[in-house]
């Protein structure tokens, strides 16, 4: 069996209750009291003294134990506490105790008593014991209530009762239930309450939840355009802010409308001078994000030179300004979304790798529609109560409009190639031409119409194989050929030559060879399908 260590403070008014008197074994001392527990026993019980002004107390206390409970062993320990009542002083100590003791969790189970010493100490215990610097239970000692019926028994049991406090909510049935409902309604807000079916998701947003009411550090969205990556920043701050965890604002901007100078100056503020046009003062986008979160969509188009000054403001909670030596603060929340590779664009150099590193701690892939069809129709119910808040007109589908919409949109067929603003407007288009408030099967064969079009035209445009190779001769490769053709092709686009198109293509296998011979691979490969380098180029923007 483990065996139990009590951490707790003399009390120097309650456990010296009478003394050196023989009337003290009458009174009760909250520390004989933990250590007279039949059902408790103390194997060890760790004494801490506020000061050497204790010692008397303490060995007239430990005697009292020997007596009481012989097989509890009693170590002191003197705190030296300037001022007990100090909130920093106490906690501090405390937390150094910790850190320096030799815990065994293996062999020991730890009670932590908190009866004793002043109400700040009593607050500190609670506090790093709930945060596991003290890994075990707090404990309560309490005296026997004296009501006149029970009078003569507690002069039998001055040691009174102990009660454990498990810190454990979860095993608490009423307040696990509470937390149990407080989670689904936060999961529920982070999905503007759309009874979302598609399993997945629904465990990422539970696991958002769950970051977004713990953590405070970068979150990095990922996906599709259109896949609600904005969407969810914003519920996400929203469920932030309910809970009081954020006092300042939600600031959006979408990097890829960033560029040279203004890019600086929108996103770190500039002062007057700072460069040609610059007449006034700037705060910029960060400091306006103090103490609320700054949402960065499509950060892999974010230039390097804002990249180092990004990674130096998440990093330190400082920066200087455009166009200024000295430095401002900004303590704010990023979350940051992309529906690029980031790390295809660290290979290609155009994205800074200890940045990824530090926006990389939780990253979150938001599916594509495509992916979730099962979610198309509560959804569908979502974008009419939308446009009924919109619009101030309440539009509703007859059942067999209704039936034939989604049996479509939730068809293989469907491409959905915007994803949710895709699927938003399609909804918005056929509510908008509704007659009476009522879309009809009219309604819904003019859309699926438009969306066929749509998706046909994107179907029959030619890929890059077919631009170089020709739709004939492209056409007689294997799908799996075809599409691997297709991202050589795309590489060497992005390439400023041979060696480098073929550094990115064999980044791993590279690695194990004596010699790279990245150039030539490549070279062999084009050529089994009749290409040069230069060739490959040709399709290059």
């Amino acid at each position: 069996m483990k065996k139990n260590v009590a951490f707790g403070f003399l009390g120097i008014r309650l456990d010296a209750m009478g003394a050196s008197s023989e009337k003290r074994w009458q009174m009760w001392r909250p520390t004989i009291g933990l250590c007279s527990q039949p059902d408790l026993p103390v194997h060890r019980l760790e004494l801490l003294l506020h000061g050497s002004r204790d010692r008397r107390l303490a060995k007239r206390i430990i005697a009292d134990i020997g007596e009481v409970s012989p097989a509890t062993e009693v170590r002191c320990f003197e705190m030296a506490l300037a001022d007990p009542w100090d909130f920093e002083e106490v906690y501090t100590r405390l937390r150094d105790f910790s850190l320096g003791y030799d815990f065994d969790i293996d062999r020991e189970d730890y009670l932590v008593h908190i009866t004793t010493g002043t109400h700040v100490a009593q607050i500190c215990w609670f506090l790093l014991t709930e945060a596991h610097y003290f890994p075990g239970r707090l404990v309560q000692t309490i005296p026997r209530r004296d009501k006149q019926e029970e009078k003569e028994e507690a002069r039998n049991n001055p040691a009174g009762f102990a009660n454990v406090i498990d810190l454990d909510l979860s095993r608490y049935d009423q307040i696990a239930q509470r937390f149990h409902h407080e989670q689904a309604d936060a999961i529920s807000r982070l999905k503007s309450g759309i009874a979302t079916k598609n399993t997945a998701f629904n465990i990422m947003i539970e696991q958002i939840g769950r970051v977004a009411g713990r953590s405070r550090a970068p979150m990095l969205l990922t996906g599709p355009t259109g896949a609600g990556k904005s969407f969810l920043a914003r519920r996400i701050f929203e469920l932030k802010q309910e809970r009081q965890k954020l006092k300042g604002l939600f600031v959006e901007v979408n990097c890829a409308t960033l560029r040279g100078d203004t890019a600086m100056s929108t996103l770190f503020g500039h002062v007057k001078g700072a460069f040609t046009g610059a007449q006034n003062e700037r705060t910029g986008l960060l400091r306006s994000a103090n103490g609320g979160v700054l949402f960065l969509d499509e950060i892999g188009e974010l230039g390097t030179d804002e990249q180092a000054m990004l990674l130096k403001a998440i990093e330190d909670k400082r920066f200087p300004p455009f166009g200024c030596d000295r430095e401002v603060e900004s303590n704010f929340q990023l979350i940051a979304g992309t529906n690029c590779d980031l790390r295809e664009r660290i290979r290609e150099g155009r994205f800074r790798a200890d940045l990824y590193a530090r926006i990389n701690l939780w990253t979150f892939r938001l599916p594509a529609l495509a992916e979730r069809l099962e979610d198309i129709e509560p959804n569908l119910d979502y974008e009419l109560a939308r446009y009924a808040r919109d619009y101030g007109v309440q539009v509703r589908f007859n059942v067999e409009a209704r039936r034939r919409y989604l049996e479509f949109a939730c068809s293989r067929e469907t491409l959905w190639l915007g994803n949710f603003r895709e699927f938003n407007a399609s909804v918005t288009r056929m509510a908008t031409l509704a007659t009476d408030g009522r879309i009809t099967e009219t309604e819904v064969a003019e859309e699926i119409g438009r969306l066929r079009a749509a998706w046909n035209e994107t179907r029959e445009s030619p890929g890059i194989a077919e631009a170089v190779l020709g739709r004939e001769k492209a056409g007689e490769l294997d799908f799996f050929d075809r599409s691997q053709l297709e991202i050589v092709l795309q590489t060497c686009r992005r390439s400023r030559n041979l060696s480098d198109a073929g550094r990115i293509l064999f980044d791993c296998s590279r690695q194990r060879k004596k010699q790279a011979n990245d150039a030539d691979r490549l070279r062999k490969y084009l050529l089994r399908f009749g290409l040069d380098w230069e060739t490959a180029q040709e399709t290059k923007k």
